[in-house]
């Protein structure tokens, strides 16, 4: 059996997993509890995908930089029986848990399936990324200033460089990124959280608030969540490991890790098995929130995959009354509004 077929049979079970997480997330929405949050998607999600029929490894999970809630590395999932297909996952159960704290948008539930040594395990807890669609693909370069990255952009997309958006996060550490952008003359739209939502909406248009360039450090989890995305949308990811102090710096270089290699989506996702799946918690760039409509709740995600670069939208409705998600630390399915 091929790599592809290994997880063709995953694409809307995957949806299932994210929806879920979406589901259970959503109800702490500006409650400011974010750690709640995150552990009601990690508590559905995992639930979720012991019932597939799979035995899967997490090899990338988000948390560990932050001693957040987390699908843990090595840890195993699914039926986990004789003869199943071995595969591995890339996993954000929450990416955005502050966003969701404050009832602000861009929170998604994200999840990856591939093959085995499909994803590359980055040799650091941050990148700096950059990212671009379609149209920019083979003209970017990380290692160029941004003043010279926005000139070309703006001749390859044909526009003022006073038109050019470029999504960076809002961080202390991004102060003279922000202040080279301004410089030139490009338009900036600054986010709090939600790095992989903030990529994505380079080279994806399914709600206002696409943008031109993604810019900036951010987590390395989210960078091989991301790179799933821009090889099925046909976009350009590039990162270099981004050490936090000189301590971290030594580690890399004893590690023989040289910061200014440039990884591509294609360094970061081997092949073409993987599957990424995710379901809008908050409403944002690319993906509406979950919706409470009286006794229903309703559902908006995507599942895209590699090989065959198809990308899905799907709309779900839940009725409350009987709807129900597995919770791995009660140990049954919970009802959505059981928080």
């Amino acid at each position: 059996m091929s790599d592809q077929e290994l997880t063709r049979p995953f694409v809307l079970d995957l949806v299932r997993v994210t929806e879920a997480a979406a589901l259970r997330a959503s109800r702490w929405l500006g409650r400011g509890e974010k750690e709640q949050a995150d552990q009601a998607a990690v508590d559905a999600m995992r639930g979720m995908l012991d019932y597939l029929a799979m035995d899967a490894t997490v090899v990338i999970g988000e948390g560990a930089k932050d001693r957040a809630p987390m699908l843990a590395v090595g840890e195993r999932v699914g039926q986990r029986t004789a003869g199943l297909p071995r595969l591995e996952i890339a996993v954000d159960p929450l990416d955005g848990t502050t966003l969701i704290s404050k009832g602000l948008p861009n929170a998604i539930c994200v999840i990856a399936l591939a093959a085995p040594e499909s994803f590359q395990s980055l040799p650091c807890a941050y990148v700096n990324k950059l990212a671009g669609g379609p149209a920019l693909r083979g003209e970017l370069d990380i290692h160029r200033p941004i003043a010279e990255t926005l000139r070309r952009a703006a001749k390859r997309l044909d526009k003022a460089i006073s038109d050019l958006l470029v999504t960076v996060l809002d961080r202390p550490r991004h102060e003279q990124l922000i202040a080279d952008i301004r410089q030139v003359g490009a338009r900036i739209r600054l986010i709090t959280d939600g790095d992989i939502a903030g990529a994505i909406a380079t080279s994806i248009e399914l709600q206002e608030g696409s943008s031109d360039l993604y810019v900036g450090v951010g987590g390395a989890p989210e960078g091989v969540l991301a790179a799933v995305a821009f090889k099925c949308l046909g976009g350009e990811l590039q990162a270099t490991v981004w050490p936090r102090d000189a301590s971290e710096r030594k580690e890399l270089a004893a590690r023989g890790v040289a910061v200014d290699r440039v990884y591509t989506q294609d360094d970061l996702v081997r092949g073409d098995s993987a599957i990424l799946a995710a379901t809008g918690v908050s409403g944002g760039y690319f993906l509406r929130g979950v919706d409470y409509l009286g006794a229903q709740a309703r559902t908006h995600s995507l599942v895209m995959r590699v090989a065959t670069q198809t990308v899905r939208i799907v709309t779900g409705l839940h009725r409350l009354e009987v709807k129900t998600v597995p919770s791995s630390l009660a140990r049954q399915e919970v009802r959505i509004r059981a928080e």
